[in-house]
């Protein structure tokens, strides 16, 4: 038999990373996408010594199509990760909707190109919870985010139009490419190294006393393995359980109070610096005049925002690591990193 060949894009990634890892243990061999060889190669080499020829690198940027084709050669399948998530709100929301749907459009007509079969779009649930006020809090599969709404980040708003595009190019010029989402809620769980995620910064902020106090905001946590479990299986399942599908990622939907409350439970001995007390909504709004990362803070004040993730364990037969668990995970590897000291 053949060896099945997929290509990941955003090799260096949090999600791509872990993703890479289960594939290569499954026995696929992995093409990956970087935006500088020179300075992702050997953190790739390093982190998988012995993958060989299985692992290929190359250099691909969301922006241009050099190294795309080359990227796809010999791949039946593509998983496609990559995609700019920024702590700060950016002054035009165009910056991240632009490389969001323009990268995800260029890496469907390359694998089309070269014959691909089956592609899984990494997308958030930024395309499905926002947008619809605060009486509906409990969003699944057939939700959208709704764009029209004042006030949507511009961030959900990439990762919405880049799903709606990819879905539409599908429809229009690959109807035969069997093509399905993912779709993360906030992504904690170990790390390799301390180049952080959005999310999982989060938690190192609750640890090394940078957030004296807590706001009153919640967000839906997924553990890393999970969310690359499930495109693993989206790449692996029959056509028919995954062409067309959407598929939340969504563990349970947790307050920043008990993310707090869960990091002093379950690793007392590192959790000295985590606030106890509340932050009042006026100062959040007040730090956000001047806080880049705080505008996000305070547009989430008060939101419950819960996707609902039982589409995608029962469609594809598997149980997620419980939230808690995977906020002791991240807090645990963060200290083995050094990222938190003692």
């Amino acid at each position: 038999m053949t060896e099945q060949r997929v290509l990941v894009t955003g090799g260096t990634g949090y999600i791509g990373g872990e993703l890479i890892d289960q594939l290569l243990k499954k026995g696929w061999a992995v093409n990956t996408t970087v935006r500088s060889k020179a300075k992702s190669e050997s953190r790739l080499r390093n982190r998988w010594p012995d993958a060989g020829d299985r692992l290929q690198i190359f250099e691909a940027d969301l922006m241009s199509d050099s190294g795309w084709a080359e990227a796809n050669q010999g791949c039946t399948h593509v998983a496609h990760v990559a995609s700019p998530f920024p702590m700060a709100v950016p002054s035009n929301a165009d910056e991240l909707i632009v490389p969001a749907r323009e990268g995800t459009l260029r890496a469907l007509r390359f694998a089309k190109d070269a014959g691909v079969t089956r592609f899984v779009q990494t997308s958030s649930a930024a395309a499905i919870a926002y947008g619809h006020g605060g009486a509906k809090t409990l969003f699944d599969q057939n939700d959208w985010t709704n764009l029209d709404a004042p006030n949507v980040a511009p961030y959900i708003q990439s990762k919405t139009v880049a799903e709606r595009a990819a879905r539409d190019w599908v429809l229009e010029n690959a109807p035969e490419m069997e093509f399905c989402s993912v779709n993360p809620v906030a992504v904690l769980g170990p790390v390799e190294n301390d180049d952080l995620s959005t999310s999982v910064e989060m938690i190192k902020m609750l640890m090394d006393g940078s957030v004296p106090l807590i706001p009153n905001m919640g967000i839906g946590v997924v553990d890393v393995r999970d969310v690359a479990k499930t495109h693993l299986l989206a790449l692996e399942a029959p056509a028919e359980t995954v062409n067309g599908e959407r598929f939340p990622a969504s563990q349970s939907f947790l307050w920043m109070a008990d993310m707090a409350a869960t990091l002093r439970q379950r690793v007392p001995e590192h959790a000295k610096k985590v606030p106890t007390g509340n932050m009042p909504d006026f100062l959040v709004k007040i730090l956000a005049l001047f806080m880049a990362e705080m505008k996000q803070v305070k547009g989430e004040l008060g939101n419950l925002r819960d996707v609902d993730g039982s589409h995608t364990t029962k469609t594809l037969g598997f149980d997620y690591i419980p939230a808690e668990q995977s906020i002791e995970d991240t807090a645990r590897s963060l200290v083995a990193h050094g990222i938190i000291k003692g």
